[in-house]
């Protein structure tokens, strides 16, 4: 979510359907390594490949959020509040205001409106070093960017989240993680998992199934600090995202990362694809602990350049809808208890 030149192509191009390993050479050899960018479109295994933490020996839920209060649990989570648009061109002011990020019915309602707004410019953790740290922006939509930074952060486990996603050309929802600590340096040499994003949900798409946008992306950013950062993505068609909840999930261990859709896996991501230019350790900069993120962002550079283009400012608000989040790990170790791997 935080680059601003993201270069995520086109349906039309991806790669080929398929169930697809990554590899891409070992990460602890990180001198030489190029930028690169690896984009490919897998399929969801009709059968097999299934997580299911409940029911699987090992794992124990460490933390979660049903939502079921009359508020915001801000023991939980906290806000982030700007109007920077990301480093992705985007067009909200984040706020704290209940207008934009509520509970309703047991569920949290991160909404996107269409209205002006002015706030700080930049984010909290850049307003220090910058010439105008009073300096302010004035965006076109608001909306609502959650996240468990200081509060809560894990290193391996398994991660979901029970979602239904809002749909329009220009919608941004994503489910995804940075690191509490940038023990390696900048973005992204220490590292981003988005566990889910998807743009532009039931816009018109012809090489679509339906002919309906229905693409998630699963991706992980790494390397060295932009713009020599690197990324490896799945795409995959998932037209329930257009029906109602759904729940999206990593499980991640210290040699590999899969992200599933209702307890499937729909891709794996090994420890020799990633590497961070701040570390010569195997698995870095996926050895840490990541804190989780919430946000529905309008406009920017990946919903603007695909689809249908632009941003459209009918049918607003939109809502990003969060039924739950559950963390589950296994043992002291996270998930690299064998145990915790469902045998395979």
């Amino acid at each position: 979510m935080v680059n601003a030149i993201r270069k995520l192509r086109s349906a039309g191009a991806a790669a080929a359907l398929g169930f697809v390993l990554s590899a891409c050479g070992t990460a602890h050899e990180t001198e030489g390594k190029d930028r690169h960018e690896k984009i490919e479109r897998v399929a969801l295994p009709e059968a097999g490949s299934s997580r299911e933490p409940a029911s699987e020996p090992g794992w124990r839920l460490v933390w979660q959020d049903e939502f079921d209060g009359a508020q915001i649990d801000r023991t939980k989570w906290d806000f982030d509040v700007d109007c920077w648009g990301g480093g992705n061109d985007e067009r909200q002011c984040y706020t704290d205001a209940p207008r934009n990020a509520s509970l309703r019915d047991g569920k949290l309602v991160i909404t996107a409106r269409r209205e002006t707004h002015t706030g700080p410019a930049l984010p909290t953790h850049m307003r220090k070093e910058a010439e105008d740290p009073d300096a302010t922006a004035t965006k076109p939509y608001t909306s609502a960017r959650l996240v468990t930074r200081g509060k809560a952060a894990w290193k391996y486990g398994r991660i979901e989240v029970r979602a239904k996603l809002p749909q329009g050309q220009g919608t941004w929802p994503a489910i995804w993680m940075l690191p509490e600590d940038n023990a390696y340096g900048g973005w992204a040499a220490s590292g981003e998992i988005d566990i889910m994003e998807a743009v532009n949900l039931g816009t018109a798409c012809d090489d679509c199934p339906g002919g309906s946008e229905s693409t998630i992306l699963g991706t992980l950013h790494f390397g060295d600090l932009w713009p020599n950062n690197s990324l490896d993505s799945s795409e995959m068609y998932a037209p329930e995202v257009l029906e109602g909840f759904n729940t999206f999930g990593i499980v991640w261990a210290p040699d590999q990362i899969e992200w599933t859709f209702n307890g499937k896996v729909f891709a794996r991501k090994a420890a020799d694809a990633w590497w961070s230019a701040g570390s010569q350790e195997r698995g870095a900069p996926f050895d840490q602990p990541f804190h989780l993120i919430l946000n529905l962002a309008i406009g920017g550079g990946l919903p603007e350049r695909r689809g249908l283009g632009g941003v459209d400012m009918n049918d607003f608000p939109k809502n990003l809808e969060i039924d739950w989040v559950r963390v589950w790990q296994c043992g002291e170790q996270g998930n690299s208890d064998s145990a915790c791997l469902g045998g395979e």
